[in-house]
């Protein structure tokens, strides 16, 4: 400490000279020295966040975020590969990455959301219509709903069956199955309490392989992958192909080049980057549109 400045002020000078060289150090040059870093060849675009460039020359959000390709509705642009389902805000937001935390017991809908197992069985649904092929899958109804009975027993967890719900048909919907072990199945009633009913989800009939993918109805866990299967980008390429006058062969070959393989070689599963893709597609095979087909990033 100076001997000729009084000890308060000496010791608030030490402090105001800390704040200044650390100042400099880390919010001066510890952020030059990354970004100058970040320009190495190599390292650029990653660095920027990866950005990609539209067919139409203009920034179309980044290689790393997924993106929805929806109309206003929220209903599927056909002429585009879709996504698989996201959680993240309305779907693909940055800002708000994250999961639905609902896990395999989700099976009973409740009336304010509904279960995963419904989720899933909607979204089957769904994309089975829009690709033409069975959207059926194990333990879902033909409607779209988780197919789940609450089995009412006599001694409560034994004895005899004395009454059956399907807990996620609301009446007046019709239950899937109309009777269980002898008893007539009720549709649910909205509000009423199935709490003592035994929860028995029932596999039906559908095939053990469905022929829609599960990514195709499950979103993964940041809510902002950009990728897809090779099954489910397959599974798309007649409609897109037909949607864009293309021949389907020749969209099927844009798929195999938008394809990674595992990481190392044995890490995960090959994927699909569905954003690079769409935009291969509209320079390949444009077709005209008066609005802007990208949402998201």
């Amino acid at each position: 400490m100076n001997k000729h400045l009084p000890p308060w002020l000496a010791r608030n000078t030490v402090a105001v000279r800390v704040v200044l060289v650390l100042t400099l150090l880390v919010g001066l040059a510890y952020p030059l020295v990354l970004t100058a870093a970040a320009q190495v060849p190599g390292l650029t675009g990653r660095a920027e966040g990866s950005r990609v460039t539209g067919a139409d020359g203009k920034g179309a959000g980044s290689s790393l975020i997924g993106q929805s390709f929806t109309d206003a509705k929220g209903e599927p642009l056909t002429r585009y590969f879709q996504s698989r389902p996201s959680n993240a805000g309305t779907g693909y937001d940055g800002a708000a990455s994250g999961a639905g935390n609902q896990g395999p017991e989700s099976v009973v809908d409740a009336e304010d959301k509904p279960s995963l197992l419904t989720l899933v069985c909607g979204r089957s649904k769904a994309v089975g219509e829009l690709e033409g092929v069975d959207g059926a899958r194990p333990f879902c109804t033909p409607d779209g709903v988780g197919a789940v009975l609450g089995v009412f027993r006599e001694d409560g967890t034994t004895g005899r069956v004395t009454r059956v719900v399907s807990l996620n048909q609301a009446c007046p919907a019709k239950p899937f199955r109309s009777t269980y072990k002898g008893v007539d199945v009720e549709c649910a009633t909205s509000g009423a309490d199935y709490g003592r009913a035994l929860t028995v989800p029932v596999r039906g009939d559908a095939p053990a392989d469905p022929k829609v993918p599960a990514d195709a109805v499950t979103a993964s866990a940041s809510g902002l992958d950009p990728h897809i299967s090779p099954a489910y980008a397959k599974l798309q390429a007649p409609r897109v192909a037909r949607e864009r006058g293309a021949d389907t062969d020749a969209v099927r070959e844009l798929i195999s080049e938008h394809t990674t393989g595992r990481s190392l070689g044995v890490l995960g599963e090959p994927g699909v980057n569905v954003v690079k893709l769409n935009i291969a597609l509209d320079r390949a095979y444009p077709v005209k549109s008066s609005s802007s087909s990208q949402q998201g990033a």
